[in-house]
């Protein structure tokens, strides 16, 4: 296991302050404020923290309030709102000087067999065939006006091997392309056999490059092209089978809109061997300079 995934999996590792309030330490990602996969991921760590093990998460449906302060700590006050026969439902809020940055709900479910389809999963190149992020990323340095984008970039997501199947937006700024993107991801290393473990850090890339397809469809670079300013403003997943974080997973994301300054971004996450393992759903603020 490497250095930064072990860093990321401190950030996970949640100070216990009270029965059911948590301390997460923060950090910046690429732009001066906290990351959204990692308040997410850290309030559903929360959550997880108070339901019983037999329990893995099934869905959650959160909302970004504040830009998070990466200078301070956040504190997580988990709620148990329900604990049912087979269903546990916990409310968590994060708090930062004084102030409510983030909301979640999230529901836990008791393993039980039922009806069972999905769609097909969708053709995709060979993770293998693919360059790594870190080897990838360097190329595209000179469409940056951020001179530290790219350092900044790579930073954030060393703990997690990330390859594009398709170019990123900020690879060819200025020319519209079909909404839709499709990148392979795990964590870089090997984990222990915790579904809450592997559904926190899923949660924790699901929203760095869903709001991508939006990008495309307008032939926008993002923020380090400095085309547009965005942030995410809310986020729901539904987690319909067994995955692991530390095998690839396939992220086939699109956006059926944009208006009004906001994008929609959708996806389905699959496991290699072809199980829906995640639908994600997000919408996020997308806004032309002026």
């Amino acid at each position: 296991m490497g250095e930064a995934l072990d860093d990321l999996l401190d950030l996970l590792d949640l100070e216990r302050v009270e029965e059911d309030i948590f301390r997460g330490r923060s950090r910046s990602a690429v732009v001066p404020r906290v990351f959204g996969g990692q308040v997410a991921a850290q309030a559903l760590a929360a959550a997880g923290r108070t339901v019983p093990e037999d329990r893995a998460p099934h869905s959650l449906h959160a909302y970004f309030l504040r830009a998070g302060d990466p200078d301070a700590p956040i504190v997580y006050t988990a709620d148990r709102i329900r604990d049912g026969r087979s269903f546990t439902t916990r409310r968590v809020v994060a708090v930062q000087h004084g102030r409510p940055v983030f909301h979640l709900s999230a529901s836990f479910q008791r393993d039980e067999e039922g009806l069972d389809h999905q769609a097909d999963m969708p053709p995709a190149p060979d993770p293998e065939t693919l360059p790594p992020g870190r080897e990838a990323l360097p190329r595209y340095a000179d469409r940056f006006t951020d001179p530290g984008a790219v350092d900044r970039l790579l930073e954030a997501r060393a703990a997690v091997d990330l390859r594009y199947a398709v170019e990123p937006p900020y690879a060819t700024p200025g020319e519209p392309r079909e909404p839709r993107s499709q990148v392979w991801f795990r964590v870089d290393g090997k984990l222990a056999d915790d579904p809450l473990l592997h559904a926190c850090l899923a949660t924790y890339v699901s929203d760095m490059t869903l709001l991508d397809p939006v990008l495309l469809a307008h032939g926008r670079g993002g923020w380090a092209v400095g085309d547009v300013v965005g942030a995410s403003l809310d986020h729901a997943m539904w987690f319909h089978r067994p995955f692991r974080a530390d095998e690839w997973l396939l992220y086939d994301q699109e956006s059926p809109t944009s208006s009004g300054g906001r994008g929609l971004g959708q996806a389905r996450i699959w496991t290699r061997d072809g199980r829906l393992a995640i639908s994600v759903v997000q919408e996020g603020v997308v806004r032309v300079p002026r």
